[in-house]
């Protein structure tokens, strides 16, 4: 017979359900964002690049930037954010340079064309954020609630992975 705890008791149980339903809803929601940006991409003809590509341009804007910076800065997630930049290179959507100071390190910035893309977008994103608003779904306050909540979980989670050790 196993003496097991189990992963929840009494009264943190409502709290468990409603975290983990929490980290499930961000996960889809991050997917599905990708999706609705391949889809944005397939309707005006852009089939080169790919959702989390065309991300990593709308976040790097008008910066000029390392891929350690977006990595610590929050816009980019994930082992293959050099691939990526490399990728973008190659296409043309992004210059690079050598850093002066550190020849190992490699600075990029956004082309033209690279331009295009973060236009496309960010149109997306103002078309949502407009239809989120005019239909009701979720207000300013709304808005303001659920980014704050947020940033509170990424400061505990942050905190967690620099002092657990």
């Amino acid at each position: 017979m196993s003496m097991e705890k189990p992963i929840t008791t009494g009264e943190s149980d409502g709290f468990m359900v409603g975290y983990l339903e929490a980290l499930a809803l961000v996960e889809r929601l991050h997917r599905l964002l990708l999706d609705v940006i391949k889809d944005e991409f397939e309707r005006v003809g852009v089939l080169e690049i790919n959702a989390v590509q065309a991300l990593l341009l709308f976040n790097i804007g008008d910066n000029e930037v390392t891929a350690g910076e977006l990595k610590s800065r929050g816009y980019y997630q994930g082992s293959n954010v050099s691939y990526n930049l490399k990728k973008l290179v190659e296409m043309g959507y992004m210059h690079h340079q050598r850093c002066d100071i550190d020849r190992r390190s490699v600075r990029v910035r956004l082309t033209d064309e690279g331009q295009t893309i973060r236009k496309i977008v960010a149109e997306l994103f103002a078309r949502h954020a407009d239809g989120l608003s005019e239909s009701g779904a979720l207000g300013p306050g709304d808005m303001a609630e659920i980014t704050s909540s947020l940033r509170r979980v990424e400061r505990y989670w942050t905190e967690q992975i620099r002092y657990i050790y």
